[in-house]
């Protein structure tokens, strides 16, 4: 018991930046029209929908998978969709896409798919869902960045670790491996919040900004927002947004060709991202069976559907599996409990939105490099001796880091998996399945070229 309330609470603690970051991501973008979305409100939404989906989860599923609003998505939503159509009517794409991801999984289609594909591959999924978020660590604490030219991606700033948050990342990092090496219970807790003591401490001599900050960025500053203590604790939800949408009005405005595009590229990501987190986060926990299967699958998939819709039913954007849960699984989270527990916390955090802010997303960065290098391990368990193996299984651990995107990575490994299969003359060990969604993904890697033709 103490360990899925441990394991809950951490898997909380990693994730509790989605509740600052979605605001900042869905209220930074006008739509088509000029409209925006308040940030307290999505701050509300954000909470809420979070906390209710991750306990019905729990009580269904009976895993301790932690689910939020998506970055990929939400930033998809931020970014492309709403320069052609509101926000009202985005979130009616979005409820449309998880209409069909329920139907998908209560069907028993997106099971079917589940079992298609090769256990070697579902390892490697595993195993670059480890290499992912641990560069979302790195990214996120400043400790990898981007360079104005050159290479993608360098050292902190100029090949130098110069700012005191990396400094912070990498005593935590160092402090929590530690204390998981010998075996500490609570070690990644623990960890995380020695961690934001040392930043709140910090903070209050170095007087630092935020890296992101609109008026006057400090590239020397934290990532998300500076840990200090807040003016204010408690502060009420306000749930306007709930009902916000506008289901079929992207069709009317975009026609439905262009309407039909943006659903296909949002269920595609919606499905895959999650069906290969909870691959990895299942095998992560031991749960999962010589098959490559993990209990009550078919419900996991439901609920995890229905996150999306109740995300674009209160304009929260879709709300999937969380990878930042193999924070919690790595402390000991088993079972339902601890997304139960994970969950309540997201409800409380609606009226806690000031004292969330105060974690550093370079304490949670920390955590995730960790969880990543657990994941990792699991390579061992692939026979590379066959290049026709070896070459999908690297191709799909590598890309999804590369993209910065689950879905392209399994995109990727299951088109090269079905192609060098076929003409390496063992076409027939490859299921019709896996050709279909091969096929799927061919068009989902060209849908911007797609996209232009019907928009033209």
């Amino acid at each position: 018991m103490r360990q899925e309330i441990r394991g809950g609470i951490v898997a909380f603690v990693a994730m509790a930046y989605i509740v600052v970051l979605n605001p900042l991501i869905l209220g930074g973008s006008a739509d088509v029209t000029g409209g925006t979305l308040d940030f307290a409100q999505l701050t509300a939404v954000t909470g809420l929908v979070a906390g209710l989906i991750t306990i019905l989860f729990g009580v269904v599923a009976r895993l301790p998978f932690a689910l939020a609003a998506g970055l990929g998505m939400n930033s998809f939503l931020a970014v492309s969709v709403v320069q052609e159509v509101t926000w009202a009517e985005a979130m009616g794409l979005v409820i449309i896409n998880g209409i069909i991801i329920v139907l998908l999984g209560a069907t028993g289609i997106r099971t079917a798919i589940f079992n298609a594909v090769p256990h070697a591959l579902k390892i490697a999924i595993t195993v670059g869902i480890g290499l992912f978020i641990a560069f979302i660590g790195f990214v996120n604490s400043g400790f990898v960045t981007r360079t104005p030219a050159g290479p993608p991606v360098q050292l902190g700033q100029d090949g130098s670790i110069t700012s005191l948050p990396t400094l912070v990342f990498i005593g935590a990092l160092i402090l929590i491996g530690v204390l998981v090496a010998r075996k500490v219970p609570g070690g990644i807790l623990i960890g995380m919040i020695v961690a934001t003591i040392a930043a709140i401490i910090i903070q209050a001599f170095a007087k630092l900004g935020t890296v992101g900050d609109p008026v006057n960025p400090d590239p020397q500053g934290w990532n998300l927002s500076a840990p200090q203590l807040p003016s204010q604790v408690v502060a009420l939800p306000d749930f306007s947004l709930i009902g916000a949408f506008d289901l079929f009005g992207s069709f009317e405005r975009i026609g439905v060709l262009a309407a039909t595009m943006l659903v296909f590229t949002l269920v595609f990501t919606n499905f895959f991202d999650a069906m290969g987190t909870m691959t990895g986060l299942a095998r992560s926990a031991g749960l999962q069976t010589d098959d490559g299967m993990f209990p009550r699958i078919r419900g996991a998939f439901i609920v995890e559907g229905l996150g999306a819709v109740a995300g674009g039913g209160a304009s929260a954007s879709s709300n999937t599996v969380f990878v930042d849960s193999a924070a919690g699984i790595a402390e000991g989270a088993r079972t339902g409990l601890a997304a139960c527990v994970t969950g309540v916390l997201f409800l409380l955090s609606m009226f806690f939105a000031p004292l969330i802010g105060v974690i550093p997303m370079e304490a949670g960065a920390a955590a995730l490099v960790v969880v990543g290098a657990m994941m990792v391990t699991q390579i061992r368990e692939i026979d590379l001796s066959d290049f026709r193996t070896s070459l999908p299984v690297f191709l799909t651990m590598v890309t999804m880091p590369l993209t910065y995107s689950i879905a392209n990575g399994i995109g990727v490994g299951f088109i090269s998996w079905a192609v060098i299969h076929a003409f390496s003359r063992r076409g027939q060990h490859v299921h019709w399945l896996l050709w279909v969604v091969s096929v799927g993904f061919v068009l989902y890697f060209v849908r911007g070229p797609i996209s232009a033709m019907l928009g033209g």
